[in-house]
């Protein structure tokens, strides 16, 4: 019975996975600049973006290295 739910699942995942295709048309190679990176640019807001992202990336780096740490601790308790 489980078998057949993993089936159902997978066969269920691949048609969410199916994407409506979309014709390439000339403009589409022409279009070099992205409009929503270039306003955010102009507006100056692009730099509150990357420090924002720069603050998470820092905060799951603390996160890691003192879980790290906890698990080496807990590695020499058990090792003695």
């Amino acid at each position: 019975m489980k078998k057949w739910f993993i089936v159902l699942f997978l066969l269920m995942s691949l048609q969410a996975m199916a994407q409506e295709k979309i014709a390439i048309n000339e403009d589409d190679y022409q279009n070099s600049g992205i409009e929503m990176a270039d306003t955010m640019r102009a507006e100056g807001k692009i730099y509150v973006l990357v420090g924002i992202i720069g603050i998470v990336f820092a905060g799951i780096l603390v996160y890691v290295i003192a879980t790290d740490k906890k698990v080496g601790k807990l590695e020499k308790l058990l090792k003695d």
